[in-house]
């Protein structure tokens, strides 16, 4: 189960990357920019839990400090999608399963506010004044408006993939003690009955075996007691 998270992680991180960079990033929309990274980071949490949205989210969120063109300082995205993976999370159905698509978007509403914000104030802290000249209210509007538009297609396709990986039919069907000693409990009694029918007797498990036929029935041998010269006959 961790394997498949790992591997469908990396690889919905790394593909949300390149998108990010490539596509995304060179579409020059007004305001902010859709943040696709965001959504996969959300949507595996909704799924995962809050530990594995925490891990996801950090390291999602360095690998968008690394990429190019990065103009801020590393680890400052890492901060704030750990902890928004982590707040996702928390929002878990205990299912696992979401009923209602509206559960969903206020997660992205709120984490695409709440980004905003806290990457405003990490930057802040460090000196970084370039979300003050475009405006703090300006980005919140502009971030909540493109996440909430590229959510229903992103977010609930995410989800499958992370649900169908994580009921693996295949970890299912071989594994668990209980299933293996069925089947071979099944097989030793199968064994027994094939035994106890070419020998006209009872199986190994203490079974007696009758069989009759429309043409006659069979009948077991009998075993002819011995006789003892000068001795009555038993």
């Amino acid at each position: 189960m961790r394997l498949n998270r790992i591997l469908l992680s990396t690889s919905l991180v790394v593909v949300a990357l390149v998108v990010q960079v490539s596509v995304l990033a060179r579409l020059h929309l007004p305001g902010a920019v859709p943040d696709l990274m965001l959504l996969i980071v959300l949507a595996l949490a909704l799924v995962y839990g809050h530990t594995a949205g925490c891990v996801i989210g950090f390291g999602a969120g360095l690998l968008s400090d690394l990429a190019p063109p990065a103009d801020h300082a590393v680890g400052r995205y890492a901060l704030v999608l750990c902890v928004t993976g982590y707040l996702a999370g928390l929002a878990k159905p205990d299912t696992g399963r979401v009923r209602s698509a509206t559960g969903p978007l206020l997660v992205v509403v709120g984490a695409a506010i709440g980004t905003t914000l806290m990457y405003a104030g990490v930057g802040a802290l460090v000196g970084d004044t370039a979300a003050r000249q475009v405006g703090v209210t300006n980005l919140i509007l502009t971030a909540s408006l493109y996440d909430l538009l590229l959510a229903p297609f992103v977010v609930p396709g995410v989800m499958w993939l992370a649900r169908r990986a994580e009921n693996d039919p295949m970890a299912e069907t071989t594994s668990g003690p209980a299933g293996g000693s069925d089947h071979a409990l099944r097989g030793f009694a199968t064994a027994d009955s094939l035994l106890g029918t070419r020998s006209g007797r009872g199986g190994l498990l203490g079974k007696p075996y009758r069989s009759r036929q429309r043409s006659g029935r069979i009948k077991p041998a009998r075993i002819k007691p011995a006789r003892i010269k000068g001795a009555k006959r038993l």
